[in-house]
């Protein structure tokens, strides 16, 4: 039997979010359970993750931190994936995430990369190279280690059940973002190429967007930096500083 539950949070997405349980319904190895998170919807998202078998959880705290934590929170699975409702992970997106995570027995986290799939033609990978490249190597700067993308990752659930009091359950946080630094300087992540699902390019589009992106970044690094500032954060990474004491002096 699987050991992966999906968690997928969701706001007033109904017929994205078809398209994704669709696709989680090819699976080359079924999850052990869909969790949809609805997030204050008005539409019929709800309905469409029941039609589709998905469990339904629901969080009225509108703002996607809140909404993936109270999934990760319902989560049974011994590894807990994320996707977004716009994501359209391939057939083999849950083997591959058992695959890495059974090599990687002593990494607590793994993540892949995606490409827009609704983005103009010559332009579709070019474009999720820029916007994922940059993620992933300022993330890498900011936390010392590799972080996540909510779009396609996954996290063992004892490692969520450590931090699950820590995470900054907060309507301006990236949660995904957040969970990596929360994790803690040193936090073992695999960066998986291979993990490769499509997404909407509606989260690039327009000024107002990559604005409230970019406040969202610096907002989870505030938080997260007072607990665990950059350079304790690398001192760990570089093996100059010890990870237990650091996670014990703070919070």
């Amino acid at each position: 039997m699987s050991e992966v539950s999906v968690v997928i949070p969701v706001r007033d997405d109904a017929e994205l979010l078809r398209e994704c349980l669709r696709a989680l319904g090819r699976q080359s190895e079924p999850p052990l359970e869909i969790i949809v998170v609805d997030n204050a919807s008005s539409d019929h998202s709800a309905a469409v993750a029941l039609s589709h078998g998905a469990r339904v959880v629901r969080e009225p705290n509108v703002g996607i931190a809140y909404a993936t934590a109270t999934g990760y929170d319902a989560a049974r699975g011994a590894i807990i994936a994320r996707l977004d409702a716009d994501t359209r992970p391939p057939t083999d997106w849950l083997e591959r995430i058992g695959t890495v995570m059974a090599g990687h027995p002593g990494h607590e986290a793994v993540t892949g990369i995606g490409v827009f799939h609704d983005a103009p033609r010559g332009l579709r990978r070019l474009l999720s190279v820029i916007y994922l490249g940059s993620y992933y190597l300022l993330g890498a700067a900011a936390a010392g280690h590799h972080v996540l993308w909510g779009s396609s990752m996954a996290v063992r659930r004892t490692a969520w059940q450590r931090v699950t009091h820590l995470v900054h359950r907060d309507l301006e946080v990236h949660d995904d973002f957040d969970l990596a630094l929360v994790l803690g300087p040193g936090a073992a992540i695999v960066l998986d190429p291979s993990l490769v699902v499509g997404v909407s390019a509606r989260s690039v589009r327009g000024g107002r967007q990559w604005r409230r992106r970019l406040g969202r970044a610096f907002h989870t690094l505030r938080l997260n930096w007072r607990d665990a500032p950059p350079w304790e954060r690398w001192a760990v990474t570089l093996h100059l500083q010890d990870t237990d004491e650091t996670r014990g002096s703070h919070r």
